[in-house]
């Protein structure tokens, strides 16, 4: 947030990632020039160029020579076998994370999700679908189903505050996991929901994850393939 003594260059940072993070400006979309926002916020060229140099360290920004600079196309990394909270993970780097709940209900488990979570079809679960933004760009849809025997309470939290993971590894700390990972074609509807282009491939993690011996959650975690990465480094 401004503040009316804040320095100048902060103002202007402010005012950039106030527009990115409200998606008035897109990734890769040109921001305005040094010259713009001199007239615009009545300063200095250095200031402006402190503003923008500090953006674009910070990975906010990408200035190219002779052509301008723009918002930087985020590329979320995530390590390929392991279990991380999606909120920390954007937090971590620098920026806002926003939740919004699709879905949040008990259910029968259908024959599938029964054979996921190893219960009997027809036992009740938690079905919850949570869209995941990073600096209000949508990045991760969370489609997850919970055993309701080890997480009775899983409907009654506030996933905009927490997300699941947090929960989850409140009351049923993690015993093992098991991650699946495939590029798949997405359904519209999935497609809508992430901002994806007509052509633009998907990045599907399948996780499950135990507590005590038993299946505490089956998840079907999508990513917009021009966002989203899987990076690590392994020891023989």
């Amino acid at each position: 947030m401004q503040t009316a003594n804040a320095p100048l260059y902060k103002k202007i940072k402010d005012h950039i990632l106030d527009r990115i993070a409200t998606g008035v400006w897109q990734p890769s979309e040109r921001v305005p020039s040094e010259n713009e926002l001199v007239k615009e916020f009545k300063v200095s060229r250095m200031t402006t160029n402190r503003a923008l140099r500090e953006l674009t360290d910070e990975g906010i920004l990408e200035r190219i020579a002779g052509v301008g600079t723009f918002v930087a196309d985020l590329k979320a990394q995530s390590h390929p076998l392991e279990v991380h909270n999606i909120a920390e993970e954007i937090r971590n780097r620098g920026h806002a994370h926003t939740a919004f709940i699709l879905t949040l209900q008990e259910t029968p488990a259908d024959e599938e999700t029964a054979r996921l979570l190893n219960i009997a079809p027809g036992t009740m679960v938690f079905h919850s679908v949570i869209l995941h933004k990073e600096q209000n760009i949508p990045i991760q849809l969370e489609d997850r189903y919970v055993n309701a025997a080890i997480a009775p309470d899983y409907g009654r939290q506030d996933y905009t505050h927490i997300t699941p993971y947090d929960y989850l590894m409140e009351i049923a700390p993690l015993q093992k996991a098991e991650h699946v990972v495939k590029a798949i074609i997405p359904s519209q509807d999935i497609r809508q929901q992430l901002h994806m282009s007509d052509q633009e491939p998907c990045l599907l993690i399948k996780r499950r994850t135990w507590t005590r011996g038993k299946v505490a959650s089956s998840a079907l975690l999508y990513h917009p393939g021009s966002r989203y990465e899987l990076s690590g480094r392994f020891r023989p």
